[in-house]
């Protein structure tokens, strides 16, 4: 059984740090891309990072571009976003998902194809 856990979202204030986990277990396939989403109150889910077994590569939507970081730690099955310099506009509830892509360019995988979702972490950016 395919389970996410995300963990690391709490309060912060405008520019600074948090780093989410999201801990992946029983998945055995040999690729995959993993994504971070998130969804503010009133407001649909968006995808804000992902990244692609097969090759490492990464996407960041525009508005988290040189802000955030995504990337894995293989040994402990983990995939982190790195979230740096955080706005108010960031407040959300996170989601790791994860879904089966042989590929690069993980930004060609769509939302309703990730098969596995973890609860989600609330992140809120307020002074």
């Amino acid at each position: 059984q395919v389970q996410l856990v995300e963990s690391g979202g709490g309060l912060v204030q405008p520019g600074g740090s948090l780093r989410l986990s999201c801990t992946v277990s029983g998945y055995t396939k040999d690729y995959y891309s993993i994504a971070w989403f998130r969804q503010a109150p009133g407001k649909e889910r968006e995808r804000v990072s992902c990244l692609a077994s097969n090759d490492g590569s990464t996407y960041y939507e525009e508005p988290v571009r040189r802000r955030f970081t995504i990337y894995r730690d293989d040994v402990k099955n983990i995939v982190y976003l790195q979230m740096n310099n955080l706005k108010p506009e960031d407040t959300a509830t996170y989601s790791c998902a994860i879904t089966y892509h042989s590929g690069g360019d993980c930004i060609w995988v769509l939302e309703d194809e990730y098969d596995y979702w973890g609860q989600g972490t609330q992140v809120t950016v307020s002074s």
